[in-house]
């Protein structure tokens, strides 16, 4: 909190007066966050059906915000672990929330393509794939969001849809 009392050039008492913790401060910057991200994501998948277009709006949703928030992307991942009680059920509740439309998109492309692959592994490496971004972007040398997304999307859907083939249709 001092170190944030220094940066913000708020006095420590005033933090303190409205943020009676660190952790309920970023609580907030969590929840703030993980809201902001699922609202965008269900907004932009409105009037979508196409399976692949959906999850490649949410490569997109989850890149632009990533990239546009990189300070608050870099809090929220070191400090995941940090809250506890209350706080960390309700921004669980969210990222299960945000979790769980990746899974039902990637199923919904499975049973649109007749796809056999894991859901649990493909999504999980999806976000492994997006969620270090912060960390090795550079606006200098690297695409933007929206480039990064369509490669990162050809790299991802031609993994799942040719990684372990298609069902048997009888």
């Amino acid at each position: 909190m001092r170190d944030l009392s220094r940066a913000s050039g708020m006095s420590l008492a005033g933090l303190y007066y409205y943020f009676e913790s660190k952790e309920r401060l970023l609580f907030l910057i969590q929840k703030h966050t993980f809201s902001t991200i699922v609202l965008s994501l269900k907004k932009r998948l409105e009037g979508v059906a196409d399976p692949e277009e959906r999850i490649r709006i949410f490569i997109l949703n989850h890149l632009e915000y990533f990239l546009s928030n990189q300070q608050a992307m870099k809090v929220l991942s070191h400090e995941a672990e940090v809250l506890k009680n209350g706080f960390a059920a309700e921004v669980a509740a969210i990222k299960r929330e945000y979790y769980r439309i990746c899974v039902g998109l990637l199923d919904d492309l499975k049973r649109e393509q007749g796809l056999q692959c894991s859901t649990r592994i493909a999504v999980l490496s999806l976000f492994g794939m997006m969620n270090w971004i912060y960390t090795w972007h550079n606006p200098r040398v690297d695409a933007d969001a929206e480039s990064l997304a369509q490669e990162m999307g050809d790299i991802f859907l031609c993994g799942v849809i040719q990684g372990r083939g298609r069902k048997e249709t009888r």
